[in-house]
């Protein structure tokens, strides 16, 4: 990181999203991504766009007009779940680069409020990429404790793939495809990742403590291990699939839904109950 986005970001995270200097006057946020190759958060103060009516965030990746994309535009591709700060808040969402009529639209509003965007574009071949900030849907959680936790990433789970699934029955088509296709794509990569991610903490970390309390358990944790295994091909093959989603892609997504929910309801059948007692 350059000390001069260390000083924004400090100074950002000091004064509620204030910013004084070349950016007084100006709405920043802060963007988290995760390294396309280090795997390590990576933060960077960007101009915010608004969309129309305000609920909409935008991030353009102009790099002042230099050939190549900033990194943290490889990194979202990459690993499409990011964390925004405003300044009052801070929130999970994934980050869609708009194509097509979209994108054009977009960049056209942009420079007409922000006219150095348009000279940026103008030093480079390359079309600068507009990126939608889509907040991940919130649901105030249930309980607390550890129980609570995994109903609420279980939760963020089966809204996330209801999305994908939604995104995959459409058929795409004319002047839309391209950021319907893109949109899927950046879904689809969030749920998987967030998939993957939470079975290995539980088969590394959840699991092995609770059957050392319950040593009983020891069948149902071998039964949800193999299931872990059929989830995690299910979605090697989703991911394979981005490359080319065609007709057979939203099968995928169905089969992937089926496992996922009968895992998930008997997963919490069991855990839920010993979850409680723990924290009783």
């Amino acid at each position: 990181m350059s000390s001069f986005n260390r000083t924004v970001i400090e100074e950002f995270r000091a004064n509620a999203g204030q910013v004084g200097g070349p950016f007084e006057g100006s709405e920043l946020i802060l963007l988290t991504t995760t390294g396309a190759r280090s795997g390590k958060p990576h933060t960077v103060p960007l101009g915010l766009v608004r969309g129309d009516g305000g609920g909409e965030l935008f991030v353009v990746a102009s790099a002042a007009g230099a050939d190549r994309h900033p990194a943290w535009y490889h990194n979202l591709l990459a690993r499409p779940l990011v964390e925004v700060e405003t300044g009052t808040q801070t929130y999970e969402a994934v980050a869609v680069p708009a194509q097509g009529a979209w994108r054009e639209g977009l960049f056209a509003r942009i420079v007409r409020a922000e006219p150095g965007y348009g000279e940026y574009q103008a030093r480079t071949r390359r079309a600068i990429p507009v990126v939608a900030l889509q907040r991940t849907h919130e649901v105030p959680a249930r309980e607390g404790g550890i129980a609570g936790k995994l109903l609420d990433v279980h939760g963020w789970l089966r809204r996330q793939l209801a999305l994908v699934r939604d995104l995959a029955r459409e058929e795409p088509q004319g002047a839309g495809a391209a950021s319907l296709g893109l949109q899927l794509r950046q879904h689809c990569l969030a749920f998987c990742h967030s998939l993957e991610f939470h079975h290995r903490s539980e088969d590394a970390g959840l699991f092995p403590y609770l059957e050392q309390q319950h040593p009983h358990m020891r069948e149902f944790f071998l039964r949800v291990g193999a299931e872990h295994r059929v989830i995690a091909r299910l979605q090697e093959e989703l991911v394979r699939a981005l490359d080319a989603p065609g007709p057979g892609f939203s099968e995928r997504v169905e089969r992937m839904s089926r496992e996922l929910e009968a895992h998930l309801d008997g997963e919490e059948a069991q855990l839920l109950p010993v979850l409680r007692a723990l924290e009783a």
